[in-house]
């Protein structure tokens, strides 16, 4: 599933590459620089959007985890709270 912000950011770059050139071509530094901030913009927007749905994967094996293993997805909870106790807990002593 491809998230919105991929193709959002998608079209800004290629906006911005068009600005980009129309500005090189009419000499134009404003639009020029315009231009490389909208692809910069949707790189970013890209990298983002693909972000999200890799944490989208995760939190959906995650949850097909605890459907399917639900023994060992309270084992794994509980060992991983019990380290973060002992991370989280200064030690007296």
């Amino acid at each position: 599933m491809v998230d919105r912000n991929e193709i959002e950011g998608a079209l800004d770059k290629g906006v911005g590459r068009v600005k980009d050139a129309a500005g090189g071509l009419t000499g134009d530094l404003g639009l020029q620089a315009d231009g490389k901030v909208d692809q910069l913009q949707g790189h970013v927007q890209q990298e983002y959007g693909g972000v999200i749905d890799q944490l989208r994967d995760q939190v959906e094996e995650a949850a097909e985890l605890v459907r399917d293993r639900p023994l060992a997805a309270l084992g794994i909870a509980a060992g991983f709270g019990f380290v973060l106790g002992l991370l989280l807990v200064p030690s007296r002593g």
